[in-house]
């Protein structure tokens, strides 16, 4: 990606004119307490379902010794979801109006989510995935319309940006019928082909004027998603263990499993949010990589509270797979999320080779976790545990040598 310059200067804060209907104007990057809305937060919490919905199909695929196919059926079905979300935040960065308008929209944006989630199912057992289609075409008509809206309120370089868009989400639109009408075989190539095309879309659109989203808010945007992702897993998780203690009083055996994933979880939660990124995210080059890449740490962060459903299925027998299985499919989305975050967040922050290779050292001895048997998950949560550990003590040491010498003088 080539960077973009930097927007002209467009009107700081919130729309002051509150009328139901408002023109939809840019926001300034400049706004001071920005911050996500009620809304935002509402359509976060709907999505989720969605995200629920791919994890608990995940899990079905795994635990029945299919997990290849359930892996593909997954990254295709949380690509739909998370492009959805990822287009509508960035553009509420730097539209959002809170009309009534805009509001209605954004519903209708929930609704399409809620279709999609409701054909999960029938995409990972049938592969038919006319109702996925459905709703993220519904999703994705909505956002033309608010592009459309932009482009009204727009001149210049700001409306071609604003068309752009509009044009280009609506040619993927066509083109993801591919995956309704080609053969079984060819529906894979077929998503990749078109996930490509719509990634390009922003590129293509913001080249000559990118839009004003806002940094700080957007960084929250995506730490609040992050949030509930591994909220998701922490309740998946907990109503496995509880099944397995209601139908086998396996307390016992589960007990390993529910201390590491809640170890694995809570290091998750602190290695992501350790650094504050929204300084990071200067350009268009910077932030659209690190948006982009996003999609790995949501998928992993997800995958990690399947892989415990599995772990605690087939513990208690329910999963027709060995321990080695179950364990990595713990182990592996673990070994990604940290590979990932250390990636986009934590390698821009690290001083020195030593801090620099804490997350990707942990990643590789988590995947040797995965050979421990039915202590695999236990041990990789304390891995994770240690390697919190070890990147506060290694960050903080500069700081005491910093206070010592200054008492010096």
């Amino acid at each position: 990606m080539t960077p973009s310059p930097t927007p002209p200067p467009v009107s700081s804060g919130p729309p002051g004119d509150r009328g139901p209907l408002r023109r939809l104007r840019a926001r300034g990057r400049d706004e001071a307490h920005r911050t996500a809305s009620p809304l935002e937060l509402f359509f976060d919490l709907c999505f989720v379902v969605a995200v629920a919905q791919a994890g608990i199909q995940l899990v079905h695929s795994v635990a029945e010794g299919h997990a290849g196919e359930g892996i593909l059926d997954y990254a295709m079905v949380f690509f739909a979801v998370w492009w959805a979300w990822m287009n509508f935040s960035w553009f509420a960065s730097a539209y959002d109006n809170d009309d009534v308008l805009y509001r209605v929209v954004t519903l209708v944006q929930i609704a399409g989510v809620l279709v999609l989630a409701a054909g999960v199912s029938r995409a990972f057992e049938e592969h038919d995935y006319l109702v996925v289609w459905l709703g993220y075409v519904i999703m994705r008509l909505a956002l033309v319309t608010q592009w459309l809206r932009a482009s009204r309120a727009a001149e210049g370089p700001e409306r071609t940006t604003a068309l752009r868009y509009a044009g280009g989400v609506l040619l993927c639109q066509v083109g993801w019928l591919g995956l309704l009408l080609l053969p079984e075989d060819a529906r894979p190539w077929w998503f990749l082909v078109m996930a490509l095309l719509e990634m390009c879309v922003p590129l293509f659109a913001e080249r000559r004027r990118p839009t004003s989203w806002h940094p700080r808010h957007i960084a929250e945007r995506y730490g609040l998603f992050t949030i509930i992702v591994l909220g998701e897993t922490i309740a998946a998780a907990t109503i496995a263990v509880k099944s397995g203690i209601d139908e086998n009083d396996a307390l016992g055996e589960l007990l390993p499993i529910s201390s590491g994933g809640l170890l694995i979880i809570f290091a998750a939660w602190w290695i992501y949010f350790v650094v504050p990124i929204h300084g990071h995210l200067r350009s268009n080059r910077q932030a659209f990589l690190w948006g982009y890449g996003h999609y790995l740490v949501f998928a992993s962060a997800a995958a990690i509270g399947a892989g415990l459903e599995v772990a605690v299925e087939q513990t208690v027998g329910k999963a027709h797979i060995s321990t080695l299985a179950a364990a990595a499919a713990v182990t592996l989305p673990t070994a990604l999320y940290l590979l990932t975050v250390w990636a986009l967040h934590s390698r821009h922050f690290k001083a020195g080779i030593t801090q620099q290779l804490v997350l990707p050292t942990t990643a590789l001895l988590v995947i040797c976790c995965t050979f421990l048997g039915d202590w695999a998950v236990l041990a990789a949560g304390v891995v994770c545990a240690l390697s919190v550990v070890a990147g506060e003590t290694l960050a903080a040491r500069p700081a005491r040598a910093q206070v010592s010498s200054g008492l010096a003088g």
